[in-house]
Formats: C-alpha cells, sequence, structure tokens
C-alpha cells in the first residue's frame, strides 16, 4: 500500500523511516538532513530537471502534457530500477510512505509516480 504525505506533516521516527521515501528532486525548504534521517531521498523516479522547469512555467495549461512526457520517462532503465527498489521496499514493510514538498499533489508528479508504481 502506497500513502503520500507532505513532508512538513512528517514526523517519523527511526522505525517509521525505514518504510518512508522523499520522492521530490529538490531537497524541500526548511526542513533538515536530521529531521528526515532515515529516510531514503530516491530524486532516481523524479521529473527530469528540464520537464519539471517546463512544466513550472504553466502548469494548469500544462499538466496533461507533462504527466504523458513523465510517465515516458519513467520507461527508462534507471528510472525503472528505481520503481522496483520502491517496490521491494514497499513489500518488505507492507507499505511505503512517499513523502514530497508539494502543495497540490493531485496536481503534480505523485499521481504519475503512484499509477507506475503500482505497475507490475
Amino acid at each position: 500500500m502506497y500513502q503520500v504525505q507532505r513532508v512538513y506533516d512528517y514526523h517519523g521516527d527511526e522505525k517509521t523511516a525505514q518504510a518512508a521515501v522523499l520522492v521530490d528532486r529538490l531537497w524541500p525548504r526548511g526542513i533538515s538532513k536530521v529531521r528526515l534521517a532515515g529516510v531514503r531521498w530516491c530524486k532516481n523516479v523524479t521529473p527530469s530537471t528540464a520537464l519539471r522547469q517546463w512544466f513550472h512555467q504553466n502548469p494548469q495549461a500544462r499538466y496533461a502534457e507533462f504527466c504523458r512526457l513523465y510517465h515516458k520517462e519513467l520507461q527508462q532503465p534507471e528510472k525503472q530500477a528505481a520503481l522496483h527498489a520502491l517496490r521491494q521496499q514497499e513489500k518488505e514493510h507492507g507499505h511505503l510512505l512517499l513523502l514530497t514538498a508539494v502543495k497540490n499533489v493531485d496536481h503534480s508528479h505523485i499521481p504519475v509516480l503512484l499509477s507506475a508504481l503500482k505497475e507490475s
């Protein structure tokens, strides 16, 4: 089972950190590395810098195309390997908490990532 939580609301301990992963390309502002000690940072499954910057120029108009392009990026071998590692982590713990700093989770890379994680 995959769950999503804003990183700013996360107050886990070392035990829960093992089943949590930060899935943003950039480190969240105002969050110390100590606060996320034990949480894995998986930049390899995030949209490329170029795609992320292009999307943020006009997120409302470009969202559908962003989703299509990001889904295509997720087919790349290095991203497939990272997805596989996340699936394995979810199997080991029975759940996986995806942490993100985005304000609007439903209008971000997260829905595309969740869809890709659920594909076998």
